[in-house]
């Protein structure tokens, strides 16, 4: 197993490392909608914390010279389901190509770090 920190990425809100890879497997760990340059500090509303998270996404993806078209599973938390669900996909989405989107679970939860809205790990195969 590779244990991966990708410089310039995510500052981590918890003991973990960005991804961990094994068999040509890449585990992500759920990214907060923060900044790299501003930990803690989340943008307004579910569109601009799901783009958020999926930048942080992309680059922890990048430092693993990987990229979205890896993604096989995501997995999506949210804090108001109801009220986000819809406006959330349409976000996400727009991240993938119409005919390639990855398997996916989305369930509502409690709570998050940051009271953040959103979180989203993933799952991606290494060519």
């Amino acid at each position: 197993m590779k244990f991966h920190m990708i410089s310039g990425g995510p500052k981590p809100v918890a003991p973990f490392s960005h991804a961990v890879e094994t068999d040509g497997f890449v585990f992500v760990t759920g990214q907060m909608p923060d900044t790299p340059e501003k930990p803690g500090v989340l943008p307004d509303g579910i569109v601009a914390q799901t783009r958020a998270v999926m930048e942080n996404l992309k680059v922890v993806l990048a430092g693993l010279d990987l990229g979205l078209e890896h993604v096989v599973m995501t997995r999506i938390y949210l804090t108001r389901f109801k009220e986000d669900y819809a406006a959330m996909n349409v976000t996400y989405r727009s991240f993938f190509p119409p005919d390639r989107l990855p398997a996916r679970t989305c369930v509502g939860v409690t709570g998050l770090a940051y009271d953040a809205l959103i979180e989203i790990d993933l799952v991606c195969r290494r060519p």
